[in-house]
């Protein structure tokens, strides 16, 4: 486990080292991803300022959905990279080639790259959430703090975990399919509203098949000391970010799946 970990350090510092050769193109792309996203949340405010509340949540209040689903993907973008663009992978061949070194291929997969760039995209979901959090005048108690950083770290996890299914998937179908995109991407902006705005059916897929509310509705609700109106206990919203962990740690098994059944695409 060790040396995996230091092989992964290597790959990391390789691919930050040639992001870094251009720094004023680094510097541009970054503050492109992040005007981008800034518009993206001018146009929820656009919304707001039109209705006033949807469902009875506030602007303030979506902002922390917003805040915290915005910077797990940002942080997961940027690491998951290799999956996300793994269909390339496998059209050119180059999958073939790390079947034949001696190291894991999720590892590989894995370290391949490192977006830097969507710092920018996190910047700007860490502002949102700070002006969320400052609007409504949360306690930050310590265990709201740690709450906080598990939902995040559990919508890594989760979004990664997406990532590397969507990935397994090319080992039947070469090109990644666009209905991975709509869990993924499509997931991001469904996560920045509280599922009980959404109908029963498609609330329920967001709960129990891509538990994307787990990493966002849940923990906010217990951030913000927000009665459920589905019923949640108190002690779940606190635990719910460990569905994300959860999630990412199933996701491997899937991938070994797909290897083993890997026929190669003859390029």
């Amino acid at each position: 486990m060790a040396d995996a970990v230091r092989l992964y350090t290597r790959y990391i510092g390789a691919s930050l080292r040639a992001q870094m050769q251009y720094r004023a193109s680094f510097i541009m792309n970054a503050l492109g991803h992040l005007a981008i996203t800034a518009g993206e949340f001018l146009s929820l405010a656009a919304l707001f300022g039109r209705f006033g509340n949807i469902d009875g949540w506030t602007l303030p209040e979506v902002a922390l959905f917003y805040g915290l689903v915005s910077c797990a993907f940002a942080l997961c973008e940027g690491v998951a990279r290799g999956f996300d663009d793994f269909s390339r992978t496998i059209r050119n061949g180059d999958f073939d080639r790390l079947l034949v070194r001696p190291r894991s291929t999720l590892l590989q997969v894995a370290g391949q790259e490192l977006q830097l760039l969507r710092v920018g995209r996190f910047l700007q979901g860490l502002a949102v959430l700070i002006w969320s959090a400052a609007t409504l005048g949360i306690a930050w108690t310590l265990p709201r703090i740690l709450l906080v950083l598990g939902a995040v770290l559990g919508g890594v996890c989760l979004f990664y975990g997406l990532f590397v299914l969507q990935a397994t998937l090319c080992f039947w179908t070469v090109q990644s399919l666009e209905v991975m995109n709509t869990l993924t991407y499509g997931g991001v902006e469904t996560a920045q509203f509280p599922v009980t705005v959404y109908r029963a059916w498609f609330r329920n897929i967001f709960i129990y098949v891509v538990p994307l509310a787990c990493v966002t509705y849940f923990p906010a609700l217990a951030i913000l000391d927000r009665a459920d109106a589905l019923g949640s206990p108190t002690w779940f919203q606190w635990l719910a970010p460990l569905v994300g962990v959860g999630f990412m740690a199933l996701a491997p098994q899937v991938w070994h799946f797909g290897v083993r059944h890997y026929r190669s695409t003859g390029s």
